[in-house]
C-alpha cells in the first residue's frame, strides 16, 4: 500500500468508526478505490479480527445464516472485537441485506439461533447478568447478549453508488444510512497519483540512471486522467461505459514495471547477441589478412624442413651399413665368448663338487670350534698329568702348526731320546683366544707334505677319534675334528688344483675374450647411438616437417572457412549492423515506448480503433511534453508484437485488421485475464483454434460441473474458455481473477470454493460475451481485462472477402490459405536460422574459423536459407497474382461489410434488433449460390450484390416494425450512395444535422406555413455549394 495523504485520511476514519462503540461504516466508492484493502488496515491497527465470507458456487441463504450465527457467537460469547466486511459484490440474495440491517439496527437476526445455542448463550452470559446486578431471567440474559454483539460488531459495507440498484437497496434497507458512518471514496487527486507513481518507479531496477522520474510520473498522471475524460466521450458517442478506477491506474504501473524489465531484457538480450555474431564477423575478416601472410611465411620453413630430413635420411642408410656389419662380427664374438664361458663353468664346478667332499668335516669342525671357551683351553692347559688322548691332540696340534717337541728320554728304552710335543704344545695353549682365532686362520690350502706324514699315524689311530677324544675332554674333541678336517682337506685340495689351475687358465682366456667382446659392443652401441640421434634428428625433421604442414593446412583449411563465414554471412553482416543500431535506438527510447505500450494495455482494451488512435496521439504529445524519450513512429504492435506469433494468430482466426491485432497483444500481455466482447464470435474462434492442442476446456456458467471442469484446467495447467458470460460474472470465480494463490507445502495454490487446489503456472483462462454493448460495473472491470472484439469493418470485408472467393475460385482460396501457412512457416525457418546462427556465432569461443560445427551449420543453414528464400520469393509472387485476382471481388466484399453495419445499426433504434453474423453470413452465401451467373467477372459481381441487397433486405424487413422499413431502405441506400461517392457528405451532415453556420436575420415571408425553425435552416443554405447556387 502507498499511503498517499488522501489514503491515510480514509484509514483515519475507518478507524475512528470502528472504535466507537456500535461503530459501523459505509463505504461508497468504484471497485478498486482502496475501500477494502484499508478497511483491513484500519482492523489491523485496532487489533480487531476481520471477517469476510467466502463465496462458492452453491453459497446460499443456509450457508450464509451459518457464517452469520459464528459471527455473532464469537462476537457475544467470546467478547471479541470483530469486523465484518461486506461488499456489494457478495449479494447473491437480498435476504443477505435484511439480516444485515437487523444486525445494526438490534444485533440480532430473528429464529437464527437453535435451542442448544440458545442454552449456550443463556449459560455463557449467567455471569455477566449476576455480575451486572440483574435477575439471571432468559430475556436479561438474552438482552445482555445482543448489547455485546452491537458493541463488538463493527459492519463495513462496501457499495458502488452506480446504477438504480445502490438506491433500491438504500430505501429498501434504511438502517445502511442510519446507522452506518458514510465515507465517499472519490476519484484519486493528482497527488495521490503522483505518490503511488513515484513509488513504484523508484522501485524498478530496470530504469537506466539519466531517466526523468518526474516526466514519468507526469505522464502516467496524464495517462490515466485523459483515459478517464475519454471514457466519458466514449459514453456520450456510443454509448458504452467504461470505468477508470484505481486499480486501473495500478495495473499500468504493474504492467510498466514487467514490460519494462521484460522488453529491456529481450532487447539486450537480442543487441547482445547480434552484436556478438557481428564483433565475430569482424574478427573473422581482420583475420583473414593475418592468415595470409602466415600461410606464405611458412612454405619457405616447409621447403627447408622436406631438405634437412632429406639428408638426414640418407646418413642414417650409411652409418646404418657400418652398424650391421659391427653387429655381426660382435654376435660371432659373443658365440666363442659364451662357449668359452660354458667350459670355464664345467670347469669350476667339477673343482666344487670335490671340494664339496672336504667341505661337511671342515664346517663341522669349526662350528665344534666355535662353540669352546677360554676356560676350556685353559682347563687342557693345566693338566699335570694329561690322559693319553689329551696328549695325542695336543702333539697333533703342534705338528700342524710346526712346533719343534722337545727331546726326552724314552722311558721303554733307555738311552734313546724321543720327541715331546706336550710342553711345546702347552706353550700353544698359553694364549686361549689367541689359540682359537690361529685355528679359525689356519692356512689350509698350504699345507706342506711333511706335516701330513707327521700327522698321517695319528689319524691311522684309533684312539685320535672324535668319540674317543671326547671321553676325556671336550676341548680336545673339537680340536681332533679340527685336526682331522685340516688332513682330509689337503688331499681332496691336491687333487682340486690341477683343476683349479686350468680354470684360472680358463678364466683368463674368457675375461680377454669379454674384454674383446666388451669393446666390440660399445663400438656398435657407439654407432647405434649415432644412427638413433640421426633417427631421432630425422624424427624432429619429420615431426617439424609434419607440423608446418599441418599448419599450412590448417592455414589454408581456416583461410577457407573464414572466406565461408564471410561469403555466407556477406548479407547478413549489413543487416546485423543495422540490428545492433536499431536496438541500441530501442534501448534509448525503450522507456517511453513501454509506458505507452503499458498504457494501452491497462486502458485501451474497451476502446474502439478511433478511440484508441486520439489517445496514443495525445500521449506522444505528452512524451514530447515532459522530454521521456521514445520512438515517434512506435506503435504498440510494433512494440510488443512478435511477427511470427501474429502471423500463426491470424493462421488460427485472428482477424487481420489492426484493431484485432492489438487485442492479440494485448491479451498476451495483460497481467489480468481477458474478457472478450465478441458478439461475432470472432474472439471465440480464434481462442478455440489457437489453443485446440493444449487440450482447451470449453465451459459456461450455466453447466452443472463448470467449477469441477475450471479446477481441473486450474490444477493440470490446461486453457479454459469461460463463453457466453453476460453483465455479471459468478463470484465464486473471484480467487481465479485475482489470482489469488498463496503457498501450502511449498506449492503454489489457491482456494476455488470450499476446495484448496494446487495453481498450474500454465493454465489460461479467456472469457467471452456475445453482448453487443455490455455494461460491466468497476467490480467487474477491476478484475478483467476488457478487449473490444467487435467486428472492425476492415475485419470484416477481409473475411468476406475470403468467402465470396472460397464460394467463386476455391482453388484460388485454397492456394492462398496453403500460402499463407507455409509462409508463416518458412518465415519461422528463417527466424530461427538466424537466430541458431547468431547464437553458434555468440557462444561459439576463440575465433570462429575453428569452430568446425559452427561452419557446418552456417553452409547447412545457408543452403536452407537460400532455399526458403527462393520459396518465399516464389510464394509471395503467387500470392500477388492470387490477390490480384481475388481483389476482382473486392466489390462482393465491401457490399457485404457496408449492409451488415447497417444491419447492426438497427440496434440503435431498438435493442431487439439483434441479428448474428452466421446468419448474415448465411444468406450471403445462399444469394451466391442463387445469383445469376456469367462468365463476365464485372456482371457477376454486380449480379451478386443485386442478389443480396435484395436478399438481405427482405429477410431483415421480415422482423422489422413497419415504421421501421422506410428507415432501413433509406440507410441500406445512404450508404451505399456514399460508399460510391455519390453523397455530398456536407449536404448529408445539413440534412442529419441541419446547418451550422450563423444565419442571416431575414423576416420570414410566409409564417403561416413556413415555420420559424424550417426558415432558419432554409437561411443557413448558403453555407453548402448547392444553396450558393440557388
Amino acid at each position: 500500500l502507498v499511503l498517499f495523504l488522501d489514503a491515510v485520511q480514509h484509514v483515519t476514519r475507518i478507524s475512528r468508526v470502528i472504535r466507537q462503540p456500535l461503530g459501523n461504516a459505509l463505504l461508497l466508492g468504484v471497485g478498486g478505490s482502496g475501500r477494502q484493502s484499508l478497511t483491513r488496515l484500519a482492523a489491523h491497527m485496532a487489533e480487531y479480527d476481520c471477517f469476510q465470507i467466502e463465496l462458492a458456487k452453491n453459497y446460499g441463504v443456509t450457508e450464509w445464516r451459518d457464517d452469520i450465527k459464528g459471527l455473532m457467537l464469537k462476537a457475544g460469547l467470546e467478547d471479541k472485537s470483530i469486523v465484518f466486511l461486506f461488499s456489494d459484490t457478495q449479494i447473491k440474495s437480498e435476504s443477505f441485506l435484511e439480516d444485515i440491517n437487523n444486525i445494526l439496527n438490534a444485533g440480532d437476526v430473528p429464529n437464527i439461533y437453535a435451542l442448544d445455542e440458545l442454552d449456550n448463550i443463556y449459560s455463557a452470559m449467567k455471569p455477566v447478568v449476576q455480575d451486572s446486578g440483574l435477575q439471571p431471567t432468559k430475556a436479561n440474559l438474552f438482552s445482555a447478549y445482543v448489547k455485546r454483539v452491537r458493541s463488538n460488531i463493527h459492519v463495513v459495507i462496501c457499495m458502488s453508488p452506480i446504477g438504480e440498484v445502490f438506491r433500491a437497496r438504500l430505501r429498501q434497507f434504511p438502517s445502511l444510512v442510519n446507522c452506518c458512518t458514510i465515507d465517499w471514496f472519490s476519484e484519486w487527486p493528482d497527488e495521490a497519483l503522483k505518490s503511488v507513481a513515484s513509488t513504484f518507479l523508484q522501485e524498478i531496477t530496470d530504469l537506466d540512471e539519466g531517466t526523468s522520474i518526474d516526466g514519468l510520473v507526469a505522464m502516467c498522471v496524464d495517462i490515466h486522467q485523459s483515459v478517464s475524460v475519454t471514457s466519458k466521450r466514449f459514453l456520450a458517442e456510443l454509448s458504452r461505459h467504461n470505468y477508470v478506477t484505481p486499480t486501473s491506474y495500478l495495473e499500468l504501473l504493474g504492467t510498466f514495471q514487467k514490460l519494462i524489465k521484460l522488453k529491456k531484457t529481450a532487447v539486450s538480450q537480442l543487441r547482445s547477441r547480434t552484436k556478438g555474431g557481428l564483433d565475430k564477423l569482424l574478427s573473422t575478416a581482420e583475420e583473414v589478412s593475418k592468415l595470409q601472410e602466415d600461410l606464405e611465411s611458412m612454405r619457405p620453413m616447409l621447403e627447408q624442413a622436406q631438405v634437412e630430413t632429406e639428408q638426414t635420411m640418407e646418413q642414417i642408410q650409411k652409418d646404418s651399413v657400418i652398424a650391421n656389419e659391427t653387429k655381426s662380427k660382435v654376435q660371432v664374438e659373443e658365440v666363442g665368448a659364451t662357449k668359452k664361458a660354458e667350459e670355464t663353468k664345467a670347469i669350476a664346478d667339477d673343482a666344487q663338487r670335490d671340494l664339496d667332499e672336504a667341505l661337511p668335516a671342515l664346517d663341522a669342525a669349526v662350528a665344534s670350534l666355535k662353540s669352546l671357551n677360554k676356560s676350556d683351553v685353559v682347563e687342557v692347559r693345566a693338566l699335570m698329568r694329561p690322559p693319553t688322548g689329551v696328549r695325542i691332540v695336543v702333539e697333533a696340534v703342534a705338528i700342524m702348526f710346526l712346533v719343534k717337541p722337545r727331546k726326552v728320554e724314552d722311558k721303554e728304552k733307555l738311552g734313546h731320546k724321543i720327541d715331546d710335543y706336550w710342553e711345546p704344545g702347552k706353550a700353544l695353549l698359553q694364549d686361549p683366544t689367541k689359540f682359537l682365532e690361529s685355528l679359525f686362520k689356519y692356512d689350509k690350502d698350504n699345507i706342506p707334505d711333511s706335516v701330513i706324514q707327521k700327522i698321517q699315524p695319528y689319524i691311522d689311530n684309533d684312539d685320535f677319534q672324535p668319540a674317543a677324544i671326547a671321553k676325556v675332554s671336550r676341548a680336545c674333541t673339537s680340536i681332533c675334528q679340527w685336526v682331522r678336517a685340516m688332513h682330509k682337506y689337503h688331499f681332496v685340495a691336491r687333487g682340486v688344483a690341477p683343476k683349479r689351475a686350468r680354470l684360472a687358465a680358463a678364466q683368463a682366456s674368457l675375461d680377454q675374450t669379454i674384454k674383446m667382446l666388451n669393446e666390440a659392443k660399445a663400438r656398435l652401441r657407439e654407432v647405434e647411438e649415432g644412427i638413433a640421434s640421426l633417427k631421432q634428428k630425422y624424427e624432429e625433421c619429420v615431426a617439424k616437417k609434419q607440423e608446418l604442414t599441418e599448419k599450412c593446412d590448417l592455414c589454408s583449411a581456416r583461410l577457407g572457412r573464414a572466406e565461408k563465414l564471410i561469403g555466407g554471412l556477406k548479407d547478413e553482416k549489413i543487416r546485423w549492423a543495422e540490428s545492433v543500431s536499431g536496438f541500441d535506438d530501442q534501448l534509448i527510447n525503450i522507456v517511453g515506448d513501454v509506458l505507452v505500450a503499458a498504457g494501452f494495455v491497462a486502458y485501451l482494451g474497451p476502446f474502439t480503433g478511433e478511440f484508441r488512435a486520439n489517445l496514443i496521439s495525445q500521449w506522444l504529445a505528452q512524451l514530447c511534453e515532459y522530454g521521456v524519450a521514445h520512438d515517434e513512429n512506435a506503435t504498440f504492435v510494433r512494440t510488443l508484437g512478435d511477427p511470427v506469433k501474429i502471423r500463426n494468430w491470424q493462421i488460427a482466426g485472428l482477424p487481420r485488421d489492426g484493431l484485432s491485432v492489438e487485442n492479440g497483444v494485448i491479451v498476451q500481455f495483460s497481467r489480468r485475464w481477458p474478457l472478450f466482447i465478441d458478439p461475432q464470435g470472432q474472439a471465440n474462434k480464434w481462442v478455440k483454434n489457437m489453443e485446440k492442442d493444449n487440450g482447451l476446456d470449453v465451459v459456461k456458467l450455466t453447466d452443472r460441473d463448470f467449477l469441477r471442469s475450471l479446477e481441473n484446467a486450474v490444477r493440470f495447467g490446461k486453457p479454459c474458455l469461460l463463453e457466453n458470460v453476460g453483465e455479471e460474472l459468478d463470484p465464486a470465480l473471484e480467487p481465479i481473477l485475482l489470482r489469488q494463490t498463496f503457498k501450502q507445502a511449498g506449492s503454489i495454490v489457491i482456494k476455488l470454493g470450499d476446495s484448496t487446489i494446487p495453481y498450474h503456472d500454465d493454465f489460461k483462462l479467456y472469457i467471452t460475451t456475445k453482448l453487443p454493448n455490455p455494461h460491466y460495473t468497476p467490480e467487474v472491470s477491476t478484475k478483467v481485462t476488457l478487449v473490444n472484439f467487435t467486428l472492425s469493418p476492415s475485419g470484416l470485408e477481409d473475411q468476406m472477402l475470403a468467402l465470396a472467393v472460397a464460394e467463386e475460385r476455391p482453388d484460388l482460396e485454397e492456394a492462398k490459405n496453403q500460402l499463407i501457412v507455409s509462409n508463416a512457416r518458412m518465415r519461422q525457418e528463417l527466424k530461427e536460422i538466424e537466430d541458431k546462427i547468431l547464437e553458434k556465432l555468440s557462444n561459439s569461443e576463440g575465433s570462429p574459423v575453428d569452430d568446425l560445427d559452427l561452419i557446418d551449420t552456417l553452409e547447412k543453414s545457408k543452403a536452407k536459407s537460400e532455399e526458403i528464400k527462393a520459396k518465399v520469393a516464389v510464394a509471395e509472387q503467387t500470392e500477388k497474382d492470387i490477390d490480384t485476382t481475388r481483389s476482382q471481388y473486392i466489390p462482393v466484399a465491401v457490399r457485404t461489410q457496408i449492409l451488415f453495419f447497417c444491419v447492426t445499426d438497427l440496434a440503435n433504434i431498438d435493442p431487439m434488433y439483434q441479428y448474428s453474423l452466421e446468419w448474415f453470413i448465411s444468406i450471403f452465401l445462399g444469394s451466391m449460390t442463387n445469383a445469376e451467373a456469367s462468365d463476365d467477372i464485372s456482371e457477376r459481381i454486380s449480379n451478386i450484390n443485386n442478389y443480396f441487397t435484395f436478399s438481405l433486405y427482405s429477410n431483415v424487413c421480415r422482423s422489422l416494425f413497419e415504421k421501421h422499413k422506410l428507415l432501413f431502405s433509406f440507410l441500406l441506400c445512404a450508404r451505399i450512395l456514399m460508399n460510391e461517392n455519390k453523397i455530398d457528405m456536407s449536404e448529408w451532415r445539413y440534412l442529419i444535422a441541419g446547418g451550422t453556420s450563423s444565419p442571416k436575420d431575414l423576416p420570414n415571408p410566409s409564417p403561416d406555413w413556413i415555420s420559424q425553425r424550417s426558415w432558419a435552416e432554409i437561411l443557413t443554405l448558403p453555407s453548402l455549394e448547392i444553396g450558393r447556387a440557388v
